[in-house]
């Protein structure tokens, strides 16, 4: 049975499908298995597939691997620094892309609650105190 996915289920999620080996084959059940395996997580495609942040990197992840974007070979003793930039800079382009989404869904909320007249005072009040 799939556990429900806390935020730090889902960043450990993501950062697995960033470092994500470009020799294995990446599918929604080899990414269940691997986190399983990794993360302790028994999860289902269905369950991944809900969350935004984890089905957009499978898919900026999937078209990586589609575009075949060819990584020079390096000598053995360069191949862990060699891929944890790779893997720096795939999760850097990801969250440049993840930015760009939020920062568009923050325009729309920007208009419409000035078209509701939603005030940014109203905006900046402090969340109720639990209790």
């Amino acid at each position: 049975m799939a556990n429900h996915l806390t935020d730090k289920n889902v960043l450990d999620l993501v950062k697995l499908i960033d470092g994500w080996d470009l020799n294995s084959k990446f599918t929604w059940g080899a990414l269940c298995v691997c986190a399983e395996k990794k993360l302790s997580l028994n999860t289902t495609r269905q369950t991944l597939q809900k969350f935004t942040r984890i089905k957009d990197a499978y898919l900026d992840k999937k078209e990586i691997l589609r575009t075949g974007l060819s990584k020079p070979k390096t000598p053995p003793s360069l191949k862990i620094a060699a891929r944890r930039i790779a893997t720096l800079e795939e999760e850097n382009a990801r969250l440049l892309r993840e930015q760009d989404r939020l920062l568009a869904q923050f325009q729309v909320w920007q208009y419409n609650s000035y078209a509701h007249g939603v005030t940014v005072e109203m905006l900046n009040r402090a969340l109720p105190a639990k209790g």
